[in-house]
């Protein structure tokens, strides 16, 4: 995985602190702990309201906002197209072991039933013959 990028200098950033919005009742209604960063070069704006603390707020929004800029940066080389390959190419291959797991035990249940469809067609003739006698 390439290095998780860089924050933004401070002088290209506008920072604001806003009353949260969502479920939490009056309290989130009442303080300003959610964080909202714009990035003035891009006009990339930025909202985090994870948490209840202002500052864990901002180190979100500012890691947010640097993962944003790289993907604007780089496209299809950026961290976070990299990763999503990564979790995508583990998630197919976790797919693709249990379809062979399934197909596996489907094939031996097959073998099984035509084993005991064997049997009983053998015991079938026994009996046939037996009573023949």
């Amino acid at each position: 995985l390439p290095p998780r990028p860089k924050h933004p200098p401070e002088s290209e950033i506008e920072e604001y602190f806003l009353k949260g919005s969502g479920p939490g009742g009056q309290k989130i209604n009442k303080t300003s702990s959610a964080v909202q960063l714009k990035h003035i070069p891009t006009g990339l704006v930025i909202k985090s309201q994870a948490t209840r603390s202002r500052m864990q707020n901002r180190k979100i929004a500012r890691n947010l906002l640097a993962l944003k800029l790289d993907e604007l940066a780089n496209g299809p080389d950026s961290r976070a197209a990299i990763v999503s390959d990564v979790k995508k190419k583990r998630a197919d291959s976790r797919a693709k072991k249990a379809r062979r797991k399934y197909r596996k035990l489907a094939e031996a249940e097959g073998e099984a039933s035509r084993d005991r469809a064997g049997f009983e067609e053998e015991q079938g003739k026994a009996a046939r013959l037996g009573r023949e006698d």
